[in-house]
C-alpha cells in the first residue's frame, strides 16, 4: 500500500514541486488548498479558517503560506495563514510526521553563515509571521525547513522582480553586489522527501516515474534545517546572467524610498508594488546559510542556478 502524502499549499510554486516530487517516488498525494494540487487527490482547505481534512493521511508536508509583502495596515492576513493556520493544522496533525516549510527570512540579519541558532526576528511581515508559525511547529516536534529564495520553473516572485528590474538595457539593483545563498525548488523538495525518510535525491531520479524508494522508519529529528544550494552565488553576477543585460548599482536609500511610496500606494490600490520591502531585502540583505545540519542528516543539494539557466539565455517573461 503507498504511502498517503498530505502536501498543503499543493496549488503553489513550491507546493506543486514537492507533490510531483512525492508523486514521482510512489507516494499516494493528497493536496490541501483552495485549489487543486498538479497530482493526486484535491481536499479544500482554507488556511484563514476551520481544520484541514487530514484523514487516512501517513505525513504531511505543510507549504502553505502568505508570501510577499502585504499593503499597510493588512498584516493580519499573513497572521492568519501563517500563524493561525499553522495552528490549525497541528491539532489536526496528531501524532502523524510533520514537514513545515519556514523561510530564512525569519532570521536577522548577519555577516556570518547563518546557522539555525541565529536569534529570529524576520524584517518584513512575512518574515515575522513565519517565525511566530515556526514556533509553534517547533514546539509541537516538526521538523523545520528554511529555504532561502527559493527559484525554478513558474516562480512567481523573486525571478519575475528581477525582469521588472530592467530599465534601458541593464538591470538596476541597490548596491553594493553581495553574496546570497539561493534554493532550487528541486533541492527544496529533495529535502522534504528527505526529511520524512525518502534517501536524498529519490525526487531528482525519478524522472516522473516511481523508483521504489521506500519511506525509511525514521526520518529526521525534530527542529530546524537551513536548505540551500551547495554554495552561496554573487548577486549581481546571476542577475546578469539571467537577465542577459548588465548590472548597475543604484543607492539603497533611493530604493527604500521607491519601495516606500510603492507600499503606500498598495495601500489603496491593494496590489503588492513592483518594489517593496519584502522584494528589496530579497536583493540587499547579504543571507548566506551554513546547510550542514541538514547534509549531516544525507541530504544533499543537487540543482544550481546554472542548471536552471542552461539552455535559456534570458528569463521568460
Amino acid at each position: 500500500m503507498s504511502l498517503r502524502v498530505v502536501v498543503t499549499g499543493a496549488s503553489g510554486f513550491c507546493g506543486s514541486a514537492v507533490a510531483r516530487a512525492a508523486a514521482a517516488v510512489g507516494a499516494e498525494v493528497i493536496c490541501l488548498g483552495r485549489r487543486p494540487g498538479p497530482v493526486g487527490e484535491h481536499r479544500y482547505w482554507d488556511a484563514t479558517r476551520g481544520a484541514p481534512d487530514l484523514t487516512g493521511a501517513d505525513v504531511v508536508l505543510h507549504l502553505a503560506a502568505a508570501v510577499g509583502d502585504p499593503p499597510p495596515g493588512r498584516d493580519a492576513g499573513f497572521h492568519a495563514v501563517n500563524v493561525e493556520g499553522t495552528a490549525r493544522l497541528l491539532t489536526a496533525v496528531g501524532g502523524r510526521p510533520l514537514v513545515w516549510v519556514s523561510s530564512a527570512s525569519v532570521y536577522t540579519p548577519s555577516r556570518e553563515p547563518i546557522r539555525e541558532d541565529q536569534p529570529l526576528g524576520g524584517l518584513t511581515a512575512y518574515g515575522k509571521t513565519k517565525a511566530a508559525g515556526e514556533r509553534l511547529a517547533l514546539a509541537a516536534g516538526a521538523v523545520v525547513l528554511r529555504p532561502r529564495a527559493v527559484y525554478g520553473d513558474g516562480d512567481p516572485h523573486l525571478l519575475p522582480r528581477l525582469r521588472r528590474a530592467i530599465r534601458g538595457g541593464r538591470v538596476l539593483l541597490p548596491g553594493p553586489d553581495i553574496p546570497l545563498s539561493l534554493t532550487a525548488v528541486e533541492n527544496l523538495a529533495d529535502a522534504c522527501l528527505s526529511a520524512v525518510g525518502w534517501p536524498s535525491g529519490a525526487s531528482l531520479s525519478a524522472v516522473g516515474q516511481p523508483v521504489g524508494a521506500s519511506l525509511s522508519a525514521v526520518g529526521w529529528p525534530a527542529g530546524a534545517y537551513n536548505i540551500a544550494d551547495a554554495a552561496p552565488y554573487r548577486r549581481d553576477a546571476i542577475v546578469a546572467a539571467a537577465c542577459g543585460v548588465p548590472v548597475r548599482h543604484v543607492p539603497i536609500a533611493l530604493a527604500r524610498a521607491v519601495a516606500g511610496v510603492g507600499t503606500a500606494v498598495s495601500r489603496f490600490t491593494g496590489r503588492e508594488p513592483a518594489l517593496s520591502r519584502y522584494g528589496l531585502e530579497q536583493v540587499t540583505v547579504p543571507v548566506v546559510l551554513d546547510i550542514g545540519r541538514a547534509r549531516a542528516q544525507g541530504w544533499s543539494p543537487r540543482r544550481t542556478f546554472e542548471d536552471y539557466l542552461a539552455g535559456r539565455s534570458v528569463l521568460p517573461a
